[in-house]
């Protein structure tokens, strides 16, 4: 067992802890304090909790993994990702945080069902973030145990380990004790990014060639160029469900409602943008230098994408590799907890849909709830739980036209529009439902009928059916 990872991890846990415990002075009275903070937070923190709650473990795990096995397109698909949530933060954005503190809103499903004025679609929208998003997050915790092996932990200990602290760091104060221990785990995030790249660029640290070489076998065997990998289609695949992801997402739409005043909400997108683009070329240069090495010799060239980054703490001093595993568990625990309470609001929110005076406590009991049949599915490792967390982004697919029209032309929407937004939902996830089935979360992902990749399908065909409602609820008023 790696006693330097013990103690790291219960350092970074007591921390948490403590800030968490520290956040409950902000006073929570009332549902809304709870769910978003009461609408006071301050552009740091929220800067924070965007930046922890949207870069998970995938990025230094898969991203670092993705880039080594197909090159430096990992980079175009993460900077086109990264421009297009900072766009729709600073238009859409913008405007659902106006129109959140006008309507008084706290949870997705809660806007999307007052912008269609149907409480049927606040429910089908949270039954979605319900069927696709646990899944996503056992997916989160089954993942952690590549961490938790490289301490040697048995991924039972780690399951409860990282189940015990998503729901202490929730019931602590919501929304606050989420976005403060945010702000404390993306620090460690980038941290551990920068002490990850240092490791590999430093002569001496762990490989005696020049990273520059190292970059330069990439090249040569034409990794810093678009490989065959990333095919005009595959590239769509893969950029349009995750660049929707700023108004699809729950745990990230929510983070819209929660910012103290306009200068706030600015300064939180401005300083998440700068986080994103650092965070982003560490993690692809990491990919590429790993290449590099590959190529030369120094580490296998056929490790499995999500192996990568764990051979390399391998070969780290224990210490150092130790913090950059514990940051890792960061993100992924930053994510988790964040999911689970933009889900179980969701749901509260739609069992008691009036008032703000409903007891925290169902809302504390749908968190833990959630919390453990996600820790469950993790345990048991049930396939399928991949296939959805694969393909989360593409089920979510629908809620972006229908989130962008409702706010852009709510004065439109009448009684076919909200007919044919439910349709849109349904109409969409059964076609990611029947792409999962035939061709599995991995493949389906990436499968292509007609020349279009199924994700652009589900967008195309959402939007077409909400645009018909749209046009006959015009041409009736005529």
């Amino acid at each position: 067992m790696n006693t330097l990872f013990i103690a790291v991890l219960v350092v970074y846990i007591v921390m948490g802890t403590v800030i968490a415990y520290a956040s409950r002075r902000m006073n929570i009275k009332t549902t809304k304090d709870y769910i978003i903070a009461g609408g006071r937070v301050g552009s740091i923190v929220s800067f924070g909790t965007y930046a922890a709650t949207t870069y998970s473990a995938f990025m230094m795990i898969g991203l670092v993994g993705l880039t080594y096995a197909t090159g430096v397109g990992a980079l175009g698909f993460e900077l086109l990702y990264l421009l297009v949530t900072v766009i729709l933060f600073s238009t859409i954005g913008y405007k659902i945080w106006e129109l959140s503190r006008m309507n008084g809103w706290m949870t997705p499903s809660q806007m999307l069902s007052d912008l269609y004025s149907s409480r049927y679609l606040g429910m089908l929208s949270a039954f979605l973030y319900l069927f696709v998003m646990v899944p996503y997050t056992a997916a989160q915790i089954q993942g952690l145990t590549i961490i938790f092996n490289y301490a040697g932990l048995d991924p039972m200990v780690g399951t409860i380990i990282s189940a015990t602290i998503t729901y202490i760091w929730i019931f602590m104060a919501g929304m606050w004790s989420i976005a403060t221990t945010d702000l404390y785990q993306a620090i460690l995030m980038l941290a551990g990014g920068l002490l990850f790249i240092a490791q590999l660029t430093l002569p001496g640290a762990v490989f005696s060639i020049d990273p520059v070489k190292a970059l330069m076998s990439s090249g040569e065997k034409g990794f810093l160029g678009i490989t065959s990998f990333w095919s005009p289609q595959v590239f769509l695949a893969y950029t349009i469900p995750w660049i929707f992801f700023a108004v699809t997402n729950p745990q990230v739409v929510i983070r819209l409602f929660i910012h103290r005043d306009e200068k706030t909400y600015k300064r939180s997108v401005s300083l998440f943008a700068f986080y994103g683009l650092l965070y982003t070329l560490i993690v692809v240069l990491a990919g590429l230098l790993a290449r590099g090495f590959a190529e030369n010799g120094l580490i296998p060239q056929n490790l499995r994408r999500d192996e990568v980054t764990i051979y390399l703490l391998n070969l780290f001093n224990p210490l150092i590799g130790s913090l950059i595993a514990v940051s890792i568990v960061a993100a992924a625990v930053s994510t988790t907890n964040s999911i689970i309470h933009a889900v179980a609001s969701s749901i509260y929110r739609e069992i008691r849909s009036h008032g703000d005076k409903g007891s925290l406590v169902i809302l504390n009991l749908i968190s833990l709830v959630l919390i453990a049949l996600s820790s469950l599915l993790a345990y048991a490792r049930i396939t399928y739980i991949v296939d959805l967390s694969v393909m989360s982004s593409v089920y979510l697919l629908p809620l972006a036209p229908l989130t962008i029209l409702g706010i852009y032309l709510n004065k439109y929407i009448g009684k076919y529009t909200r007919t044919a937004a439910i349709a849109s939902i349904v109409v969409g996830v059964s076609i990611a439902g029947v792409s999962t089935i035939v061709n599995g979360g991995g493949r389906a992902f990436t499968s292509i009928y007609m020349g279009i990749p199924i994700s652009l399908w589900v967008l195309l065909v959402s939007t077409t059916i909400l645009l018909i409602g749209l046009l006959i609820d015009a041409y009736t008023r005529v």
